[in-house]
């Protein structure tokens, strides 16, 4: 039984009694008691919302940057290609594109369907500006969006889609009103209809992917003779009409998440595949914010390539290895990981990437896919008091269940969990989960060793162990770049929580 003092329907009435009742204190507090027959832990604010919370447990997912760039070997076009120059020699095969995500461990993908030269690799009633306009058959037969939705709904995987806000082809793009300001052409024509058109590929979508790139000093676009006029908006949320968008988008796909303008994840400000080893699903940037006001987690762009964002011919794809450390830095560090893998010309993911991806998901299934602390005793320093319906043992950090977690009495903000093994196991790397629903709350922790199961030794003692948040894996070695290393001996592994917003709640504990 917890009591809180309530003020009663304060605003509501104060709209509606006079001002002489007002006056004569007709507001008053009162004692409620609320019944809480599950002694559940009270949430640490902010929290997510559902549809964040499935985008964090999609955890590493696919980038697919294709289109009129992959043709003419620009990154940034300039929205005056000829629809002509999009001339795939193969008809495009998001199938095989998420079959190799798929085998890289990824649990989905996202697709560029129409990038900052506005050209649309679907047919569209916005614009004449996409595959329908070019010569090539095979051109004519490309929607990206609906094979790659059904791919993904065959393979299991989740999926959505990139569309840029930023248009260089349309003439309504930063259409000048005559009066310092924009007409709301673009919004209301172009880019709101085109969301919606991508919203019915499929009502599973589980991000929708908003570039904040804003013209600038890019040259190039729609009324250029000479590819050097230079258009700019300077207020994306007014311009785009965000919450409007963001409101349609929410009735259409309940569990997309939308990136970028959308303000639901943010860019983890870097895009070499490394969060901050102290990240806040708050605030900005690598680390975040422990005091910011709303649940922002953070998203890591990287490339599997040596090239740009979309293919190039002389581009190489990086080491298993490297892939690796990005991995450990992002989805290790309270980020998640979502990995460029850009198809060639022929529509088609190079055979070169397709065979990294599968050494990437042995790689991953190698060092992260047998879990020892499944087999451990553990104990904790306290456990809270169990309700009517749930408890709060320490075996549900290693229950493999989703809604489950362990936690200590209200006010204790430090704790220890310790592992232990009747045969000494080599241990790399151990992995901690908060449960994100009631808020991130750890500040400090550390991690130890024992090989005798008496005497410990603290691992990874020059990396940051501040924050765990939806996910935290730490090298016990402390090195991202050559994590495996030849382990630890250890009949003990032990987890103490240093400092924690307040109790701190771990959902998942394993050990590798």
């Amino acid at each position: 039984m917890k009591k809180i003092t309530v003020l009663l329907s304060a605003l509501c009435m104060a709209a509606m009694m006079p001002a002489t009742s007002q006056a004569q204190g007709q507001f008053k507090l009162v004692e409620q008691s609320l019944n809480d027959p599950d002694n559940t832990p009270l949430p640490v604010f902010p929290v997510p919302s559902e549809r964040q919370v499935k985008w964090n447990e999609t955890e590493f997912y696919a980038f697919f940057h294709y289109g009129m760039d992959t043709y003419t070997g620009e990154e940034w076009g300039s929205g005056l290609e000829s629809e002509s120059k999009f001339a795939p020699t193969k008809v495009p095969n998001p199938m095989q594109w998420l079959k190799a995500a798929q085998s890289a461990g990824m649990k989905g993908g996202i697709a560029v369907v129409k990038h900052h030269d506005g050209f649309c690799l679907w047919p569209t009633a916005t614009t004449d500006h996409c595959v329908t306009s070019s010569s090539s058959e095979n051109a004519k037969k490309t929607n990206v969006p609906k094979d790659f939705a059904d791919a993904a709904r065959q393979l299991g995987m989740k999926y959505g889609f990139y569309i840029s806000p930023w248009d260089m082809s349309s003439k309504y793009w930063g259409e000048s009103d005559g009066k310092g300001g924009y007409t709301d052409n673009y919004a209301k024509k172009v880019f709101l209809p085109q969301c919606v058109e991508l919203a019915k590929y499929g009502n599973e979508q589980f991000e929708m992917w908003f570039d904040g790139a804003t013209g600038g000093d890019h040259a190039g676009g729609y009324g250029s003779k000479t590819s050097t006029s230079k258009r700019t908006i300077d207020d994306a949320q007014t311009y785009y009409d965000i919450p409007n968008l963001r409101d349609s988008i929410h009735n259409l796909l309940p569990d997309a998440v939308m990136w970028g303008v959308g303000g639901e994840a943010r860019w983890i400000g870097n895009e070499e595949g490394h969060a901050g080893e102290t990240n806040w699903a708050m605030g900005d940037a690598e680390s975040g914010d422990e005091n910011g006001w709303k649940w922002h987690p953070g998203e890591s762009d990287a490339k599997a390539t040596t090239g740009g964002w979309f293919w190039k011919s002389y581009e190489q794809v990086l080491s298993a290895e490297r892939l690796f450390q990005m991995y450990l830095e992002t989805v290790g560090r309270n980020a998640t990981l979502i990995l460029n893998l850009p198809p060639d010309r022929s529509g088609e993911l190079p055979q070169a990437t397709v065979n990294r991806m599968a050494e990437l998901g042995k790689l991953l299934t190698d060092r992260l896919g047998t879990d020892l602390a499944l087999k451990a005793n553990i104990k904790v320093s306290e456990t809270r008091d169990a309700g009517a319906n749930r408890n709060y043992e320490a075996t549900n950090m290693i229950d493999s269940e989703k809604d489950t977690y362990w936690a200590p009495n209200d006010g204790t903000t430090s704790a220890t969990i310790t592992l232990t093994w009747d045969e000494a196991q080599t241990v790399r790397y151990v992995s901690l989960m908060e449960y994100i629903r009631l808020g991130q709350r750890v500040k400090s922790f550390t991690v130890e060793t024992s090989e005798d199961g008496v005497n410990f030794t603290q691992r990874a003692s020059n990396v940051k162990t501040t924050t765990i948040g939806y996910k935290r894996i730490i090298p016990l070695n402390g090195m991202t770049a050559s994590s495996y290393g030849t382990g630890y001996k250890a009949k003990a592994v032990r987890i103490t929580i240093n400092d924690s917003k307040a109790c701190p709640l771990i959902h998942t504990l394993s050990v590798y």
